[in-house]
């Protein structure tokens, strides 16, 4: 892609009313825009980080058994009064429609899977089952903020899973959890498993995947000799104390942004919309439901808010919307589109800052703040080489063409 054809470029004015640096950004480096608080549109840039985290996130989820759908937003109020979700939950967004009829635009769709299944499990030999969508979601939040951390409308890749019994839900959540946990390292990221409270959904204890980060909205307490963690907000320990569950290291307090959790539903679904299945018995038995939940819109607003400099954004490649920034100085186009013909063909994604109306000092400071995970530059000084510089390092080398896979495995 070319940097002249973007209709959404990096700009030098830093926004106003920007709160947390991923906002900040986000909107300066041209990969979204805001609507209004709450509510964001993503720019070409940004659509192709956003597919990258959510094909991640897809293959975890097939290698796990769960099968995509897409279910609507728009929701019939009959079936929130069965949950009870209707009056309990506050976070819903209600409207009417012309002929009195009233609405929920989803904020999750346990109110829409559940019937929704109730054609497809009828005998034991049905189960489990595990659905899964990437879609959008809504909350009537007071006051949106955190730029897309925390928002009215966003996107939550979300699963549901049926079983036979708690032991069979136990296993398949540990299978989702280290699917998860893979999942976030392959976008950059390092994911605490944090014990917390249920909410709304459940009274059941929950987990939550939490990113250590300053810009998050939770308080945890963590052991950094095992994997215990727990929200603050339900804890019966407190930083300083000895860890109870390895007793090797005494636990740590940090801030941190929640990026994904699992809900064991029990049944409660099944019973409020009466989904049963047929045991090996010939019995009426109902299902063990499971809720997972990864925020893919977050996930993309954590990434930022851990890798970034005064500079701009350093995205890990995994989920860079391009590997290279190309910029030529002083040389014939020819040659900067032979050298950007040759990138490509070698297998890398590549966006060529070809603008002529740029100083180079201009354009270096753009590849800083758009963040791809390296920079090349073709000009007269480095004859029949190029130079090469990762984001996240401050010097450059100059190279040849063909040993550029050769250095991109430094990294």
């Amino acid at each position: 892609m070319l940097v002249s054809q973007l209709p959404f470029k990096p700009t030098k004015t830093t926004p106003s009313d920007t709160e947390t640096k991923n906002h900040q950004l986000l909107v300066q480096a041209g990969y979204v825009r805001q609507l209004m608080a709450g509510v964001y549109t993503y720019t070409p840039l940004g659509l192709i980080t956003l597919n990258k985290i959510r094909n991640i996130i897809r293959q975890e989820m097939n290698q796990v058994g769960g099968q995509e759908i897409l279910m609507p937003m728009l929701h019939p109020k009959g079936n929130w009064q069965k949950s009870g979700g209707w009056e309990d939950i506050d976070v819903l967004f209600k409207l009417k429609s012309r002929t009195g009829k009233d609405y929920a635009l989803g904020q999750s769709h346990e109110e829409i899977i559940t019937p929704l299944v109730k054609e497809v499990i009828q005998s034991y030999r049905d189960l489990p089952l595990a659905l899964y969508q990437v879609h959008w979601k809504f909350r009537d939040e007071l006051r949106s903020k955190s730029g897309i951390l925390r928002g009215r409308e966003f996107e939550m890749k979300d699963m549901y899973s049926w079983h036979e019994t708690q032991d069979d839900f136990e296993q398949f959540y540990e299978k989702v959890k280290q699917a998860y946990l893979k999942a976030y390292q392959r976008v950059g990221l390092v994911a605490k498993v944090t014990e917390a409270s249920g909410g709304s959904f459940t009274e059941k204890i929950s987990y939550e995947f939490m990113v250590l980060t300053d810009a998050g909205e939770d308080d945890i307490f963590y052991c950094p000799a095992c994997e215990y963690c727990v929200n603050k907000e339900i804890a019966k320990v407190k930083a300083g104390d000895r860890c109870p569950s390895c007793q090797k290291a005494d636990l740590a307090e940090a801030r941190a942004s929640e990026v994904g959790n699992v809900f064991d539903l029990g049944q409660k679904y099944a019973k409020d919309f009466n989904l049963t299945y047929m045991d090996k018995q010939g019995n009426h038995q109902y299902p063990i439901m499971g809720c997972y939940g990864w925020g893919t819109t977050r996930t993309m607003g954590v990434i930022v808010e851990k890798y970034n400099d005064e500079k701009g954004i350093i995205w890990p490649r995994a989920v860079a919307p391009f590997d290279i920034y190309l910029v030529d100085i002083g040389v014939e186009k020819s040659k900067a589109e032979t050298l950007y013909q040759q990138l490509q063909k070698m297998g890398y994604q590549v966006l060529w800052d070809d603008r002529d109306n740029e100083t180079p000092g201009s354009k270096f400071a753009q590849a800083d703040l758009v963040g791809l995970p390296a920079r090349v530059v073709l000009s007269e000084r480095t004859g029949d080489k190029i130079e090469f510089k990762f984001r996240n390092q401050e010097t450059s080398q100059l190279v040849e063409l063909n040993k550029i896979p050769d250095v991109f495995k430094q990294e």
